[in-house]
């Protein structure tokens, strides 16, 4: 008997026991003495659920085998804002998988990556298998486009993720995974513990001056503790300037922003939402210090909706907050944007924070925490956050191509 002749037995077995279910209950009555509802009833519906579970897609005399072979040469073009890490989520995938990895840092941080060679070599890596290329946007240009590179991973902004896009496609059609910008929201409810939402929207956007692409730039809380919330969160802020200097110091926590381009970038938008009156200042608005590329911590409250500092990517230490009335109110606001990267939820209702994770367009939604990831789970972004998957099973798969292998066993 062949797999497709059982699959058609269990599965006429399984209707015949539902469409005699009555009395097979009556039967199991008679001796059991069990009830028909609830015992009776669910007992058989088992045993019909389990036949079709079972009935499994029939064997039809062919054996598979799915191999999930290396691409070849891949190459990641990595971010100034954490270059090793970022080295990580694609160097290690690409490496475990089989593959032969090309590292392209960024011209901002490049002597962390200049020192990964020879860590590689120590390592015991073969030749080659490992290695690092030096440049600005036009060598990751050429990574992008070049036909020996079976994929390209690219962390970055969103128009230079766009035009490693094109560049791969133009090329050889080149798989691309890319890791892009946010403007994640941090939702906070009225019932939410307000020290742990305070303590993690903080230290969401202060780490690393607020170069983060999934940092929690805006921030949404409802009506009924915004004062609080508000009171609280400048409070906090305002502690941390105090720890802001030379990273080279132990007990700093704040440091500069990367070079000057950046730093005269981000104040110009401060300054611009300062002008255009696009909210209330609440704290920082402008540089710290006469040496160094340092910016304090800014605040702006009560922000227009079409205003620069509320829709689009900063990429430094600025946020805005805003009030709220209702869960129906918050998932269209937090969803309104062209970013789908990271979502926050704080709440002491599991069932709502449920329904804004499942609602929320995002690729990661932290409940009571945000700006956070882990390694055995999937990270990316949803619009023009990103394409594809890294870490966790998804990024080994990301780094191979499945092959079907069919073997006839019928002759």
């Amino acid at each position: 008997m062949t797999g497709q002749e059982r699959q058609k037995l269990l599965l006429k077995f399984a209707d015949l026991l539902e469409q005699n279910q009555d009395y097979l209950g009556y039967l199991t009555r008679l001796t059991l003495g069990a009830p028909f509802t609830p015992f009776g009833r669910s007992e058989i519906q088992t045993a019909v659920a389990y036949f079709r579970w079972q009935s499994f897609p029939a064997d039809d005399g062919f054996y598979k085998v799915v191999r999930n072979e290396p691409l070849g040469v891949v190459a990641g073009i990595i971010p100034w804002n954490g270059p090793t890490a970022s080295m990580g989520l694609k160097a290690a995938p690409a490496l475990a998988t089989g593959n032969v990895f090309i590292l392209k840092p960024s011209e901002k941080t490049p002597f962390a990556a200049a020192a990964l060679g020879a860590l590689a070599v120590r390592a015991g890596f073969p030749p080659g298998v490992f290695q690092v290329v030096q440049g600005d946007g036009g060598t990751g240009g050429l990574l992008a486009a070049h036909a020996g590179v079976a994929k390209v991973s690219f962390t970055g902004s969103v128009a230079a993720g766009k035009a490693v896009q094109v560049a791969a496609a133009r090329g050889n059609l080149k798989r691309v995974t890319l890791e892009l910008g946010g403007k994640s929201p941090a939702v906070v409810f009225a019932d939410a513990d307000l020290a742990n939402a305070v303590r993690w929207t903080v230290n969401a956007l202060t780490t690393n001056s607020g170069q983060i692409c999934f940092a929690a730039t805006r921030v949404y809380v409802q009506a009924e503790i915004y004062d609080r919330f508000v009171e609280a969160y400048t409070a906090a802020f305002r502690e941390k300037m105090k720890a802001m200097g030379d990273p080279e110091d132990g007990n700093v926590e704040l440091g500069p922003v990367v070079d000057k381009a950046q730093y005269e970038r981000i104040l110009d938008i401060i300054d611009t939402a300062k002008k255009n009156g696009d909210g209330t200042l609440l704290a920082g608005g402008c540089s710290q210090g006469s040496q160094g590329y340092y910016i304090q911590p800014t605040i702006f409250a009560d922000t227009k909706a079409n205003a620069h500092i509320y829709k689009d990517e900063i990429f430094g230490p600025v946020s805005v907050i805003n009030k709220f009335q209702d869960e129906d109110e918050i998932i269209e606001r937090s969803n309104d944007s062209k970013y789908g990267l990271m979502a926050g939820v704080f709440t002491q209702d599991i069932n709502r924070a449920l329904r804004l994770s499942a609602a929320f367009d995002s690729g990661v939604v932290g409940i009571n925490c945000i700006s956070t990831i882990h390694v055995s789970c999937p990270f990316g972004g949803t619009k023009e956050s990103g394409l594809g998957r890294e870490m966790g099973e998804h990024a080994l798969r990301a780094y191979t191509e499945p092959k079907t292998v069919l073997i006839n066993m019928n002759y």
